[in-house]
C-alpha cells in the first residue's frame, strides 16, 4: 500500500470550515456534505435547525395528542424530507429517539396498513448507515416484528378477503427486518430458535416459514464476545441439515442466503473449509448447466435454484485466511465453466453466468473496501489473518479474466463483462487492461465487424480511469490513451448509428479524465521527468490535432444529416429519435473537449467552429442546431472570447433563421457576460418578437427565455476536471500529474454564477418591456374589449410562457388565503419555506400574480367563446402548472439528470477506496442537482384560494370537448393533486358533480374527463381510492350511481373501458382501512422525551393535561366517525346496487367495492349479509362467485372462539424431554400416530383424547407452550335453535334452512362454468367449511338428499359439487361432538365408496383434492372412518385399472398430508401394493411408483433425527433384488416381450422380473425429484441392470422399459453424492465397465460424465476418485466396440475440458505409445473365414491412440496451448492408415477446424511455419474429381 493511502484514514477538515466562533449545540451523525459548497451554504444550518427543532416538537405533540392522522403522517413526511435535504443532520440522542418513536408506531397492532408502510419506509431509512448507531446506543425488541410479519405475510384472513395488503407490504416488512436485525438483544438468537425450530418438519409447509423466519431474523452480526449466544448456537444445526439435503426443496435456496449473510459478517471466525467442497458443487448445480448429450433436468432444479447474488456474496466470505482453500475452487470453478462463456453459446442458463461474471468482482472490491479504506466503526473487524493478501487478489483476477474476455462477446451484449473490467481493473490494471487492448486495438482497425468494435469499446470506456491513472501498478497505461483516441475518431460515422453513440462515449470519457493541454515545452525545462512522462510529455502535441480532427469529423456528420431531402417541405418539427440522440451526444461530447482544452488548443478550435457556422447555410430543423450546439460549447467555455466573436455576427446577419438558432444557443451562458451586450441584444428582440413566421417568434421567445434564465438563476459556471482551469505556465502546473484525478471534494473550488443587482435590474426591465405589453392586450382580450386573431393571442401567451419560465425563480410564489376546515388538526401544519439563494424583492409587482389574474380571464373568455382554439388551451394549460409550480427547473428534467448522474457516475467510480473519490465534472454535479432537489422540494404546501381557483379552472378543462386539451389538462390537475395538502377533499364534491345521475346538462365528453380525473394517471395519485372514508363514501356510490346518468353510455367502447379500468384500480390499490387509530400509552411516553429533546428545540410549553383530553376525546370521535363512514359506505352501495334500471355492469362493480369492504375486526352490516346470502344464487355468475366469496368471509367473521389450553407432551407420553434435539419419530412422540389398537372408537375414549391437529407439532421439537382444544363442555354451545342465534347467524340460518333455495343453490354450484378448465374450488369448499362449523350439522337433513343425488351423477360438475360439499363438511366438522361425528361418517362411507366407483378421468382430480383438502391440518385418528375406507381394497380389479389408478391416487392425497404420523397406514399400504408391483398396466404402474414415493417420503436421511417408525427404503429394496435376480444373472439383452393382457397361467419368473422392474423405474422417477435425500446405497444396486437396458441412441420408438430406464439413469446422474458414496458408485461403474454387453460399458459413460461434472468437486476432492476414473476411461478408449471408444474418447476431452483430468506427459506418452502399435500385414483371405469383421487388437490399440489424442485435441477448443500444434502433427500422419481410424482422423481435423476458425489470426500464432504448411494441405479438402 503507498503510504498517502494509509495516512487518508481520517476524514480531512470539512468544506468552507464552521462559520463565527460560537460552537452548533450538538454533533450531526452525518451531513450531506454537498450542501457545504452551495452559494449559501452559512444560511442552512439555521434553517435546518429551525426545521429539525419544529419537526421534533411537532411530531412529539402529535402522538401525544394521539393524532396519528393528519399531524402524525405530515410531520414524519416532513421529516423523510428533511433527511433527502441535510442527511442525517440530528444529534445520535434525537437519532435513537426517532428510532425509538417510530419503531413503537410501527408496532401499533391495529395500525392501518398504509400508514404503516410510510413509518416503516422511514424507519428503514434511519436505520440505514448502522455504523453510526452501535449496539450499546439502541437495542430493538424483536418479537413486534415477528407479530407483525405473522400477522401480514401470514395472515389467516387474507384469503378471505378480510385484509387486502398492498404487493410492496413483503419487501417494505423484509427490509424493515433486516434495517433492525443489527440491534436484537444477545438472547434474540436463543428464543428465536426455541419459537421456531418447532415448525421445522422438512414435510410440511411449515418448514418453508420456519427457514425464511430464520433467514430474515436470526442477527449475524454479533461481537464475537457474544458469538456462543448468536450463530454457534444454530450453525452446526442448519448446515448439517443443508448439506444431507439432496433435491433442492424450496427452502434450500434461503439456507444459503443465510449463510452468505453469516459469512460476510464474520470473516475470520467460522472455519468453512470441511463444507467448500459441497459448497461449491452445490453452486455449480444450481447453474443448471447443459452436461451430456441427452439431458433431461429435474423440474426443481429450474425453479429452486440459488440466487446467484447471495452466493456470490458466501464465496467472497469464504476467500482469503490461511488455507486458500476457497481460491483453489473458485479457479477450479471457472475452469469447468469457462468453455460455456464462448460467444458461440448460448441458452436459458447464460443470464446466471453472466451475472455470475458481473456479481463477484464486484463482492471482492467491496470486502477490500471495507478491510483497507472503510472507516472503522462498531461493526466486527476483519482479523488481520484472514485479510485478503495482495496475492489472495492477484490469484483471484487470474482466475476470472479468461471467461471474462470471452464474455465481452457475449450474445447478450458486454454490459455485464464491463463492469467486470472496470472493478478488475481497480484491483489489478496490470493483468485486466493489456488484454482488454490487444482485443481492442485489431477492433479499431476492422471495418467488417462493428459489434467487435462498440463490445471493445464499451469494455475501455469500464476501465478508462484506471487505464489514465496508471499508479504503482500499471504506469505504462497513460501511453495508451492518445492512440486509442485517433484510431476511435473514424467511428463518427454517419452511417453506424450504435457505433457513432459508442465513439462519443468513448471520446467524452477519456477526455473528461485528462487535460487536453500540449505539455511538450515542458521536455526543454526539466529534466525530473521519468521515463514515462517524457513519452507522455511528447505524445501531448498531438492533442490539438486531434481535437481539430475530432471537428473535421463532426463537420461531416452535421453535412451528411443536411443532405437527407431538404426538410423545410415536410413539415416534421420533431426531428427523429435517433438524431436526437447523436445531437446530444455530440454537444455533450464537444464541449466536454472544449472544457478540458488549454487555452490556445481552444482558441484555434474557437475560431474554427465560427468559420464553419458562417460559410455553410443550414436548414433549421437538425444540422442548424447541431452546429448551433457546437457553437454553444464554445460559448460556454470561454464566453468572454467566443460572444466577442458571435454576437455581433449574428446580429448583422439576424434575417436568417439558422443565425437566430445560433444567437438562442449563445444566449445560454453566464449572465455577467452577457450585460455587456445588452443594447444589441434587446434590439433583435424587439425586432424579432413579433415576426409573423411562427418559427420565427418562437425563437425569438426562446432568445428571450434564455437571457432571463442566463441572468437570473443560479449554476457552477465551469466543470473543468482541475479547479481554476489549465491556463498556468507548465513550469508552475504540470498537467500530466492531473490524468484520472478525482476532484477534491473539500476544495472544489465552483466559480457559481449567482445573480448580480445589475443582472436582476436587467431580467426586470426586460420583463416590464415585453411581458407588460402582452399582458395588457391578453387582459383587453379576455375583457371583451379588443378583438385579437387566434394566432396574435398565441404569439402573446408564447412570449408570456417563455418570460415566465424564464424568470420562474425571480418571481415570489402565489399569495392568498389559505382555504381553512379541510382536516382539523391540533397540530400545526404550516409549509416549510426553504432557502435556495434567491432573496424575493417584495417592493416589486409580483408578475405571477399579474399572470395569473390576466391568464384566468383569458381562459374563461376563449371557453365561453371559442372553445376550439386549442393551440392556445394547450399553452394556458402549461402556463397555469407553471404558475402553481415552476420555481425554476422542472421536476422531470431533475429526475432525468439524477438518473444520468448516477450512471455516469457507476461507470467512473472508484468502488474500492470509496470516499467519494468522483472526478471533479460529477462533483459539481452532484452539488448542483442538490440546489435542484431544493428548489422542486414542495410537497405540503398550502392550499389557497388562488391556488384553488386554478384548481378549479383545470378541472373544467379537464372535462373541457376536445379530448386533447382533456388529456393535457388532466397531466398538471394530478401534479398539482399532489403538491397542495388535502387539497382532495376540496376537489372530489367537485368531479362528482359530473357523475350526478339526475343532471341533465352533462355532455359525454364531461363525463369521460370526470371519470379521467377519477383514475389518475399511474404515478399520481387516485381520487377514487384515496385511502380515507371521507373521500371514499362520496366516491364509490357515486362511480355506482353514474350508471344512471343520462351521459353514460354502454355502447361506447371508451366509456366501458374507462368504467373496467376503474374497478380494476380500485381493486388493485385497495388496502384495508384502519377503523381504530388509538396511539397506546409506551408511544406516548418516547414523543414526550423527543418533544423535551434539546439541540435544537423550540420554546414550547409541555402539553396541558386539558389539551391531552381534548386530544383523546378527538381520537375517540375520529374512531367513532369512521365507523359511521364504514356503515354509511356499505348502505350507500347496497341502496346504489338495489335502484331500478340500474345497468348490469354497475351492478357489479357496487357488488365487486361492497366485498372489498369485508373486514376482520366488524363483522358486515346486517343488511349486506342479507344481500350476499341472497345473491348465492343471482343469475350472474360473477355475481355469484363474489357472494360465495363474500359469504365465506362474513361466516368466518362470525366464527366463535373456542378456548384452548397448554398440554405438556413429556407428560402424556411418559417419557422425558430428549437432552439434546432429536427430530422424527421419539418416544415422546408416538402417542401422536395413528393406531388401530387405540383409536377413540367411544365417547369416553373421543373425550379423553388429547386431538393435535397441525402436523408439523412434535416432529423437530415440541414448542415451550403447546396448546390444544379443550374439552367439548368448555367450547360454544352446538346444536342450537333459531332463537339462540345473533341476528347475522339468523339471516343465514334461515336461507340455508329453506329447502328452495339449498335446491336451487345446489343446481348452481353443479352448472358447468368453463368446459374443461374446471377444478375443485377452494371458495365454495370454504363457504360449506363455513356452514358447518358455525352451525354444526343444523343444516344436513335439508342436504342429505342433494348429496346422495349428485353422487350417483357421474357427470365431471356434479361430482366436483359434492366433493367441494363433502370436503367442507368433514374440516368442518373439527369440534363436533362425538355422536355428531359418529353419524357423520355414517351418511358419508356409503357417499365416498359410490362416487369411488363412479370416478372418471375428468373427475379423479377433483375427489383427489377433496380427501387431500379433509385430511390437511386434522389428528388422523379423528379420521379414521376415512383412512379405513380407503384402504379397504384400493385395487380391486373391479372397474378396471383405471378406477384402481384413480383409488390410488385418492388414497395417496390423504396419507400425504398425513406426512408422519400414520406409519402404521404406510406400513398396511406398503404390504397391499408389494404383491401388485408387477401390475400390467401402464397407468397403474405410474400411480403405484407415485405412492411409493410418498410411502418412503419420511425415510430421510437428515441429522439429528431419528430412524423413522414408517417405511424404509433399504429393507424394500432387499426384497425387490431378490424378485429381480433372474434378471441380473442372465446377460442377454433383455426385450420386452410381455404383451399387455394377462395370460392365463403362471408366467415365469423372468416375466415377473420384468413387469417388476418397469414400476421400479416408475417409483425411481417420481422420487428423483420429490424426496429430500435419495437412498444411493439401494439405487447402486439397480445400477448394472439399468445399464443392461437403457438404450444407446435417441429414438423415440424404443419401448416403455427402454425409455423409462434411459430416464431415469439420467436422473440418477444427476444426483447430489455425499463424499462417502463416491467409492461404491465407483465399484459398481468398474464393474459394469467389464460387462459383456456393450451397450452397459457405453452407458458407463454417459452417466460418468454427467455424474462428475453435477458433483465436481466432491469428486475432485478424492484423489483416488480422480485416478479411478482416470483408468476407467483410459481403459474403455481399447474397448473392442468401436461406439464405445468412441464414447471415451467424448467422455475424456470432457473431463479435460472442465479441467477434471490434466493433460499431462504420461497421458500423452501413453498415446503415442499406443499409435505406434503395428498393424498385422494383409494376408490373403482363406475362403470362408470371417476374420476381417473383427478388428485385430492391434487395431483397436492403435485406433484408441489416435483418439486419445484426438481428444486431447478436441479438449481445447477456444485456443491453441503449445502442446497442440506437435499432436496435431502426430494425427496428420495417421491420415492413411485403415479405417475406422482414417475416419478418426478426419473427424478430430474437421473439428479442430470449425472451432478455431474464428480467431484463426490469433492462433496461427502458435504454429511454425512448417506445421502451417501441413496442416493447410490437410485442412483443404482434397478435390473430389481427382
Amino acid at each position: 500500500m503507498e503510504p498517502a493511502e494509509l495516512a487518508g484514514g481520517r476524514d480531512p477538515p470539512e468544506p468552507g470550515g464552521r462559520p463565527g466562533p460560537e460552537p452548533r449545540g450538538f454533533v450531526p451523525q452525518k451531513e450531506i456534505v454537498y450542501n457545504k459548497l452551495l452559494p449559501y451554504a452559512e444560511r442552512l444550518d439555521a434553517e435546518s435547525d429551525l426545521q429539525l427543532a419544529q419537526i421534533k416538537c411537532n411530531l412529539g405533540r402529535a402522538v401525544q395528542l394521539q393524532e396519528l392522522w393528519p399531524g402524525g403522517l405530515f410531520w414524519t413526511r416532513k421529516l423523510s424530507t428533511y433527511i433527502r435535504l441535510y442527511g442525517r443532520k440530528f444529534s445520535k440522542e434525537d437519532h435513537v429517539l426517532f428510532i425509538k418513536l417510530l419503531y413503537e408506531l410501527v408496532s401499533i397492532p391495529k395500525l392501518e396498513i398504509s400508514m404503516m408502510q410510510g413509518f416503516a419506509r422511514l424507519l428503514i431509512n434511519l436505520l440505514k448507515k448502522k455504523e453510526l448507531l452501535s449496539r450499546d446506543d439502541l437495542e430493538l425488541p424483536w418479537r413486534p416484528l415477528y407479530d407483525m410479519v405473522e400477522r401480514i405475510l401470514y395472515s389467516k384472513t387474507e384469503h378471505l378477503g378480510l385484509n387486502w395488503f398492498p404487493n410492496s407490504v413483503e419487501n417494505v416488512l423484509k427490509t424493515l427486518v433486516k434495517s433492525c436485525r443489527p440491534y436484537f438483544p444477545a438472547d434474540a438468537t436463543a428464543e428465536m430458535l426455541e419459537e421456531w425450530r418447532p415448525l421445522m418438519c422438512p414435510f410440511d409447509v411449515t418448514m418453508q416459514k420456519a427457514i425464511t423466519y430464520f433467514e430474515i431474523f436470526l442477527p449475524t452480526s454479533l461481537p464475537p464476545e457474544l458469538h456462543h449466544k448468536g450463530f454457534k448456537l444454530w450453525f452446526d444445526e442448519l448446515i448439517g441439515l443443508w448439506v444431507s439435503v439432496q433435491n433442492l426443496p424450496q427452502w434450500e435456496g434461503q439456507l444459503v442466503n443465510l449463510f452468505a449473510r453469516l459469512a460476510t459478517d464474520n470473516i475470520g471466525y467460522i472455519d468453512w473449509d470441511p463444507y467448500v467442497p459441497k459448497i461449491f458443487t452445490r453452486i455449480l448445480r444450481s447453474l443448471n448447466l447443459p452436461v451430456g448429450s441427452s439431458q433431461v433436468l429435474v423440474p426443481r432444479f429450474l425453479t429452486n435454484a440459488y440466487d446467484i447474488g447471495h452466493a456470490v456474496i458466501w464465496i467472497t466470505a469464504m476467500m482469503g485466511g490461511p488455507s486458500k482453500l476457497v481460491q483453489k475452487h473458485l479457479a477450479g470453478l471457472f475452469n469447468s465453466i469457462t468453455s460455456f462463456y464462448h460467444p458461440s453459446n448460448n441458452g436459458r442458463w447464460l443470464n446466471k453466468l453472466m451475472k455470475l461474471l458481473q456479481r463477484l468482482p464486484n463482492s471482492v472490491v467491496r470486502r477490500l473496501h471495507r478491510e483497507r479504506y472503510k472507516k472503522p466503526s462498531w461493526l466486527t473487524p476483519v482479523p488481520d489473518s484472514h485479510k485478503l493478501t495482495d496475492q489472495d487478489v492477484t490469484d483471484f483476477v487470474q482466475c476470472i479474466i479468461q471467461p471474462v474476455l470471452l464474455a465481452m462477446f457475449s450474445k447478450t451484449g458486454s454490459l455485464e463483462a464491463a463492469q467486470a473490467l472496470q472493478n478488475l481493473a481497480l484491483m489489478r490494471p496490470e493483468l485486466v487492461i493489456p488484454p482488454v487492448l490487444e482485443r481492442t486495438y485489431p477492433a479499431l482497425e476492422t471495418l467488417t465487424e462493428p459489434h467487435q468494435l462498440t463490445a471493445t469499446l464499451s469494455c475501455v470506456i469500464g476501465v478508462a480511469r484506471s487505464l489514465v491513472s496508471g499508479g504503482k501498478w500499471f504506469p505504462e497505461g497513460p501511453t495508451h490513451m492518445l492512440p486509442l483516441l485517433m484510431r476511435a475518431l473514424p467511428g463518427v460515422d454517419p452511417n453506424d448509428f450504435s457505433k457513432c453513440m459508442i465513439t462519443f462515449q468513448f471520446i467524452a470519457t477519456f477526455s473528461t479524465l485528462v487535460p487536453l493541454v500540449d505539455c511538450s515545452s515542458v521536455l526543454q525545462e526539466r529534466n525530473d521527468l521519468t521515463e514515462v512522462e517524457r513519452e507522455l510529455c511528447s505524445a501531448t502535441a498531438e492533442f490539438e490535432d486531434f481535437v481539430l480532427q475530432f471537428m473535421d469529423r463532426c463537420f461531416g456528420l452535421i453535412e451528411s444529416s443536411t443532405l437527407e431531402q431538404t426538410r423545410e417541405e415536410t413539415e416534421t418539427e420533431k426531428m427523429t429519435h435517433l438524431e436526437s440522440l447523436v445531437e446530444l451526444g455530440l454537444s455533450s461530447t464537444f464541449s466536454t473537449i472544449l472544457t478540458q482544452c488549454s487555452k490556445e488548443i481552444f482558441m484555434v478550435a474557437l475560431q474554427k467552429v465560427f468559420n464553419f457556422s458562417i460559410s455553410h447555410i443550414f436548414e433549421t430543423r437538425v444540422a442548424g442546431r447541431m452546429v448551433a450546439d457546437m457553437c454553444r460549447a464554445a460559448v460556454k467555455c470561454c464566453p468572454e472570447e467566443s460572444l466577442k466573436l458571435f454576437v455581433p455576427h449574428c446580429c448583422g446577419v439576424i434575417t436568417q433563421l439558422t443565425m437566430m438558432i445560433l444567437l438562442v444557443k449563445i444566449t445560454r451562458v453566464d449572465g455577467k457576460k452577457l450585460l455587456l451586450y445588452r443594447e444589441q441584444l434587446v434590439k433583435i428582440l424587439q425586432r424579432t418578437l413579433h415576426l409573423t413566421c411562427k418559427q420565427g417568434y418562437t425563437l425569438s421567445c426562446n432568445l428571450l427565455h434564455h437571457l432571463l434564465r442566463s441572468t437570473t438563476l443560479i449554476y457552477p459556471t465551469e466543470y473543468c476536471s482541475v479547479p481554476g482551469g489549465f491556463d498556468k505556465p507548465p513550469s508552475e502546473y504540470f498537467p500530466i500529474k492531473d490524468w484520472g484525478k478525482p476532484g477534491d471534494l473539500w476544495n472544489l473550488g465552483i466559480q457559481w454564477h449567482v445573480p448580480s443587482s445589475e443582472e436582476v435590474a436587467f431580467a426586470f426591465y426586460l420583463l416590464d418591456s415585453f411581458l407588460r405589453p402582452e399582458l395588457v392586450k391578453l387582459q383587453q382580450c379576455g375583457d371583451g374589449e379588443l378583438e385579437m386573431s387566434r394566432d396574435d393571442v398565441l404569439q402573446s401567451l408564447t412570449i408570456v410562457h417563455n418570460c415566465l419560465i424564464g424568470s420562474g425563480n425571480l418571481l415570489p410564489p402565489l399569495k392568498g388565503e389559505p382555504v381553512t376546515n379541510l382536516v382539523p388538526s391540533m397540530v400545526s401544519l404550516d409549509e416549510t419555506k426553504l432557502c435556495t439563494g434567491l432573496e424575493y424583492d417584495l417592493s416589486r409587482e409580483n408578475h405571477r400574480e399579474a399572470i395569473a389574474r390576466v391568464i384566468r380571464k383569458l381562459l374563461n373568455h376563449i371557453l365561453n367563446n371559442s372553445e376550439d382554439d386549442t393551440k392556445s388551451l394547450f399553452l394556458i394549460i402549461k402556463i397555469i402548472g407553471d404558475l402553481l409550480q415552476f420555481q425554476g427547473s422542472h421536476k422531470h428534467e431533475f429526475d432525468s439528470r439524477w438518473k444520468s448522474f448516477n450512471l455516469v457516475k457507476k461507470s467512473m467510480e472508484n468502488r474500492l477506496h470509496g470516499k467519494k473519490q468522483h472526478i471533479r465534472a460529477l462533483l459539481i454535479d452532484r452539488v448542483m442537482l442538490q440546489h435542484e432537489l431544493r428548489t422542486l422540494t414542495v410537497e405540503g404546501c398550502e392550499y389557497k384560494k388562488i391556488h384553488q381557483d386554478m384548481m378549479r379552472d383545470l378541472l373544467r378543462l379537464s372535462t373541457s370537448s376536445y379530448s386533447q386539451v382533456r388529456n393535457k389538462a388532466q397531466q398538471t390537475f394530478f401534479a398539482a393533486l399532489g403538491a397542495y395538502n388535502f387539497c382532495c377533499r376540496d376537489i372530489i364534491p367537485l368531479v362528482l358533480e359530473f357523475l350526478r345521475p339526475n343532471r341533465q346538462d352533462v355532455t359525454q365528453q364531461q363525463f369521460k374527463g370526470a371519470l379521467y380525473c377519477l383514475l389518475g394517471n399511474h404515478s399520481g395519485v387516485c381520487l377514487a381510492n384515496l385511502h380515507d372514508w371521507d373521500c371514499i363514501v362520496q366516491t364509490w356510490p357515486a362511480i355506482v350511481s353514474s350508471g344512471l346518468s343520462k351521459a353514460m353510455s354502454l355502447e361506447k367502447p371508451s366509456i366501458v373501458r374507462l368504467f373496467d379500468d376503474l374497478a380494476e384500480k380500485i381493486h388493485r390499490q385497495f388496502e384495508t382501512i384502519g377503523l381504530d387509530f388509538t396511539i397506546p400509552k409506551s408511544c406516548v411516553g418516547t414523543a414526550e422525551l423527543l418533544q423535551q429533546s434539546k439541540n435544537p428545540s423550540t420554546n414550547q410549553v409541555m402539553l396541558s393535561s386539558e389539551e391531552i383530553k381534548e386530544g383523546l376525546k378527538r381520537q375517540q370521535e375520529k374512531n367513532a366517525d369512521a365507523l359511521r363512514n364504514y356503515e354509511n359506505l356499505v348502505n350507500s352501495l347496497l341502496d346504489g346496487v338495489e335502484q331500478r334500471n340500474l345497468p348490469w355492469k354497475f351492478e357489479h362493480i357496487g357488488i365487486g367495492l361492497l366485498s372489498l369492504l369485508l373486514r376482520d375486526d366488524r363483522v358486515l352490516p346486517l343488511r349486506a349479509i342479507r344481500f350476499f346470502v341472497e345473491n348465492l344464487n343471482h343469475d350472474a355468475i360473477v355475481v355469484r362467485k363474489m357472494a360465495i366469496s363474500a359469504v365465506a368471509g362474513i361466516l368466518k367473521q362470525l366464527k366463535r372462539t373456542h378456548k384452548k389450553l397448554t398440554i405438556n407432551p413429556y407428560e402424556i407420553s411418559g417419557y422425558p424431554k430428549p437432552t439434546q434435539i432429536l427430530a422424527g419419530d421419539r418416544p415422546d412422540n408416538h402417542w401422536l400416530h395413528y393406531d388401530s389398537k387405540s383409536i377413540p372408537r367411544t365417547k369416553k375414549e373421543w373425550e379423553s383424547s388429547y386431538f393435535v391437529e397441525k402436523t408439523h407439532w412434535g416432529y423437530y421439537t415440541w414448542p415451550r407452550n403447546m396448546v390444544v382444544y379443550a374439552g367439548v363442555e368448555e367450547q360454544p354451545k352446538l346444536g342450537r335453535s333459531r332463537a339462540d342465534l345473533t341476528e347475522a347467524e339468523q339471516i343465514i340460518f334461515d336461507h340455508f334452512s329453506d329447502p328452495k333455495f339449498v335446491e336451487q343453490l345446489i343446481t348452481f354450484l353443479s352448472l358447468e362454468d368453463r368446459k374443461g378448465k374446471d377444478k375443485f374450488n377452494p371458495r365454495r369448499f370454504c363457504l360449506f367449511k363455513g356452514i358447518f362449523r358455525n352451525f354444526d350439522d343444523a343444516f344436513l337433513p335439508v342436504l342429505k338428499p342433494h348429496l346422495e343425488r349428485l353422487v350417483a351423477d357421474s357427470h365431471e360438475s356434479t361430482q366436483r359439487c359434492v366433493a367441494e360439499i363433502i370436503a367442507g363438511l368433514i374440516r368442518g366438522s373439527k369440534h363436533w361432538t362425538f355422536e355428531k361425528v359418529e353419524k357423520l361418517w355414517e351418511l358419508l362411507c356409503p357417499l365416498l365408496r359410490t362416487a369411488l366407483s363412479n370416478i372418471t378421468v375428468e373427475t379423479y382430480n377433483d375427489w383427489g383434492t377433496c380427501i387431500a383438502t379433509s385430511c390437511e391440518s386434522r389428528d388422523p385418528r379423528k379420521l379414521h372412518w376415512l383412512f379405513e375406507l380407503l384402504l379397504e381394497s384400493p385395487l380391486s380389479g373391479e372397474g378396471g385399472s383405471f378406477v384402481d389408478a384413480c383409488r390410488l391416487y385418492v388414497l395417496q392425497g390423504g396419507l400425504a398430508q398425513q406426512e408422519w404420523r400414520v406409519p402404521e397406514l404406510l406400513h398396511r399400504l406398503l404390504k397391499y401394493l408389494e404383491p401388485k408391483l408387477t401390475q400390467v398396466y401402464k397407468n397403474v404402474r405410474e400411480r403405484i411408483g407415485s405412492v411409493l414415493t410418498y410411502i418412503f417420503m419420511i425415510d430421510v436421511s437428515l441429522p439429528n433425527t431419528a430412524p423413522t417408525a414408517s417405511p424404509c427404503v433399504p429393507e424394500f429394496t432387499a426384497r425387490i433384488l431378490e424378485k429381480l435376480k433372474p434378471l441380473m444373472d442372465v446377460d442377454e439383452e433383455i426385450q420386452n416381450h410381455v404383451m399387455e393382457e394377462n395370460g392365463i397361467g403362471e408366467e415365469d419368473e423372468r416375466t415377473q422380473g420384468i413387469k417388476l422392474l418397469k414400476t421400479i423405474l416408475k417409483w425411481l422417477m417420481a422420487s428423483a425429484g420429490r424426496s429430500f435425500s435419495t437412498a444411493v446405497k439401494e439405487q447402486l444396486q439397480l445400477l448394472p441392470l439399468f445399464f443392461k437396458i437403457a438404450p444407446v441412441e435417441n429414438d423415440n420408438s424404443y419401448d416403455e422399459l427402454k425409455r423409462d430406464a434411459k430416464l431415469c439413469l439420467s436422473l440418477m446422474s444427476q444426483g447430489l453424492l455425499y463424499p462417502h458414496q463416491v467409492p461404491l458408485v465407483l465399484q459398481v461403474l468398474k464393474q459394469t465397465a467389464r460387462s459383456s454387453s456393450w451397450h452397459a460399458r457405453y452407458t458407463v459413460l454417459t452417466y460418468l460424465q454427467t455424474m462428475v461434472f453435477y458433483n465436481l468437486f466432491v469428486f475432485l476432492n478424492n484423489e483416488d476418485a480422480v485416478k479411478d476414473i482416470r483408468w476407467l476411461v483410459i481403459s474403455l478408449l481399447e474397448d473392442e466396440q468401436l461406439e464405445v471408444r468412441e464414447m471415451a474418447a467424448t467422455t475424456l476431452s470432457g473431463l479435460l475440458q472442465c479441467n477434471f483430468l490434466t493433460m499431462d506427459s504420461p497421458m500423452q506418452i501413453h498415446f503415442e505409445q499406443l499409435c505406434k502399435t503395428k498393424l498385422p500385414k494383409k494376408r490373403k483371405r482363406d475362403p470362408g473365414s470371417l476374420g476381417d469383421t473383427i478388428p485385430s487388437a492391434e487395431l483397436v490399440k492403435r485406433h484408441a491412440g489416435v483418439l486419445g489424442l484426438g481428444a486431447c485435441v478436441l479438449s481445447s477448443p477456444y485456443d491453441v496451448p503449445t502442446w497442440m500444434p506437435q499432436l496435431l502433427m502426430n494425427l496428420s500422419a495417421h491420415l492413411n492408415d485403415p479405417q475406422p481410424i482414417e475416419m478418426t482422423v478426419k473427424k478430430t481435423l474437421s473439428n479442430f477446424r470449425r472451432t478455431h476458425h474464428d480467431n484463426w489470426q490469433e492462433h496461427k500464432q502458435q504454429f511454425t511455419d512448417d506445421q502451417l504448411l501441413v496442416l493447410t494441405d490437410l485442412l483443404v479438402s482434397p478435390c473430389y474429381y481427382a
